[in-house]
């Protein structure tokens, strides 16, 4: 009874999860199934996710602009600027106020701290200035609150249009040129505003005697409620004087002749009517107040002098958050594209200036193609250590679970950008770290004495399980000093997030993997070596059974 009790064999009792993975999966015929799938999921979500250069960081803020015709800066400062300072203080996550005072204009600009709900802080910041609008001094124009919105203000892509040498294309052609190409990409999908810089439109000029003004006892602000009343775009008064003249902009395609903008009456004097052109002169021509007017220098043939500069339209185009800047910026290209021949017939040219959907595709491949060597690295080093079917085993621990991080990130609305990136490289080299210290405990007890009289499959579990304890500490140790870097506050903070979100996710992905595939894939492609101390007992025992017979 003895001798048979000790010829039975004593099955080993799993005391980790990590034996516990194995054991559920070494012979399930759904693991194949799953690392496809991993792999397929990774796939789709490297394609599909939106590729951008930067990470989006979550910046809110405004400015309140508040007009009051014919004041002085200094006036300005002090009656508006300031006391909106200290009342905008009252509002709860504001981090900076910059106040800016100028002729017949003051302008609060606020920033938010980061990370603030930008929908909430709009809403407070324009029901502070509602609140106090009876407190506004006389003469001050109702305010304007321009929310600072960075997911659309900043531009994907920049064209640069220019005539052509030697083709006679006037300011107003290129501007109503440039006009419908922009009305036509702004119906591309996912754009999300276009706007157009130093663009010269055709226009009534109106440029007021200041001396006029006074001897008629009237203010600009009467001079602008009657030209708003006959303009499309309320006048924008600018600071700029000469000779005692004032530019005001504002009247366009709202009347038939500079004739009709003159006569249009100001006001009553004594019982008369003042009309327009009694203290202003008009005119008809391009915005002559556009300071934002650019050249565009060319070269000559042999690329040495500049030949020609002319004035240039820059149109910007910003997408919408969480969108593919790739695929965005491609479609804007293929509109500009097909407007080809109208631009040679009528001799305008066009220059992108800035593509950052095409840099930011160039940063994901550029970065892809190093994950790729650094696997390829990984898998030759493998291969001298450990054996070739060792090599191959982890050297597919690496793209699975890039494709779990991958497809995890793509699952909780995160985009391809350089810092996701940067993530995935940083931890490159402790993702196969529990996939190479399981197969190096595979290959030790492969290789230990014994090892004839287990099973395969006993071997593989009893393997994984042994390791997984420290396995588990360890990655848990480097994945606590990831951790705190969720919460760094300000700027630093918001553009490394991708870190602390996606190296533990991988981490934790390289332990699953670990655990499921690397006994899985050992099963099928390795063997128990026949070593030779079994060998030479063999041969003795059919040797003695031979001298027997």
């Amino acid at each position: 009874m003895e001798t048979g009790n000790k010829n039975i064999k004593k099955e080993y009792q799993v005391i980790n999860v990590a034996g516990t993975l194995a054991k559920g999966f070494l012979t399930n015929p759904l693991t194949a199934v799953l690392g496809i799938f991993m792999l397929i999921m990774g796939y789709l979500a490297l394609n599909t996710m939106p590729r951008e250069e930067d990470p989006q960081i979550a910046i809110s803020g405004g400015a309140v602009i508040v007009a009051m015709p014919g004041a002085t800066p200094k006036e300005i400062e002090n009656i508006i600027v300031k006391p909106l300072e200290r009342k905008l203080r009252e509002v709860r996550g504001i981090e900076h106020i910059y106040g800016m005072a100028m002729d017949n204009v003051g302008i609060v600009n606020v920033m938010y701290y980061i990370g603030e709900n930008r929908e909430d802080s709009n809403l407070k910041l324009y029901d502070k200035v509602m609140q106090n609008m009876d407190v506004m001094p006389k003469g001050v124009m109702q305010p304007l609150i321009k929310p600072f919105d960075i997911d659309i203000d900043i531009p994907i892509i920049t064209v640069a249009f220019y005539p052509k040498a030697g083709k006679d294309v006037d300011d107003v052609t290129l501007f109503e040129t440039v006009r419908e190409v922009q009305q036509h990409i702004n119906a591309v999908d996912y754009v999300a505003k276009t706007t157009l810089k130093g663009a010269r439109k055709a226009q009534y000029n109106i440029e007021v005697d200041m001396g006029k003004l006074s001897a008629y006892h009237l203010s600009l602000g009467q001079i602008m409620q009657a030209v708003q009343s006959v303009a499309v775009d309320v006048p924008d008064v600018k600071g700029k004087t000469t000779d005692g003249h004032l530019v005001v902009f504002g009247v366009v395609n709202a009347i038939e002749s500079v004739e009709d903008v003159g006569s249009v009456i100001v006001a009553q004097y004594m019982g008369s009517p003042i009309y327009l052109r009694d203290v202003a002169k008009v005119s008809h021509g391009i915005d002559i107040q556009n300071f934002q007017t650019a050249k565009i220098l060319s070269k000559n043939e042999h690329n040495a002098t500049l030949s020609k500069e002319a004035n240039q339209i820059t149109m910007t185009v910003a997408k919408l958050a969480g969108t593919n800047a790739v695929f965005v910026a491609e479609d804007v290209v293929e509109v500009l594209e097909k407007y080809q021949s109208t631009f040679d017939g009528i001799g305008v040219g066009y220059l992108i200036t800035r593509n950052y959907g095409e840099r930011a595709n160039e940063a994901v491949n550029e970065l892809m193609s190093h994950l790729l060597i650094t696997i390829v690295i990984i898998a030759l080093m493998l291969v001298f250590a450990l054996g070739w079917r060792e090599s191959l085993i982890v050297t597919f621990s690496v793209p699975a679970i890039l494709a779990v991080t991958l497809f995890t990130a793509w699952m909780t609305g995160q985009t391809m950008n350089r810092i996701t990136l940067f993530a995935l490289l940083l931890s490159l080299g402790l993702l196969v770290d529990a996939a190479i210290i399981v197969i190096e405990n595979i290959h030790r007890h492969l290789h230990a004495h014994g090892v004839e009289d287990k099973e395969m499959s006993e071997l593989l579990i009893e393997a994984t399980d042994e390791i997984g304890a420290p396995t588990n500490v360890a990655t848990l140790a480097i994945i606590l000093t990831m951790v705190p870097m969720a919460f760094v506050g300000g700027m630093m903070g918001s553009f490394m997030k991708p870190i602390p979100y996606n190296v533990p996710v991988a981490l934790i992905a390289s332990l699953f993997v670990a655990y499921i595939f690397t006994p899985y894939l050992s099963l099928k492609l390795l063997k128990k070596p026949e070593h030779k101390h079994v060998e030479e007992e063999t041969m003795k025992n059919e040797d003695k059974n031979k001298g027997s017979k």
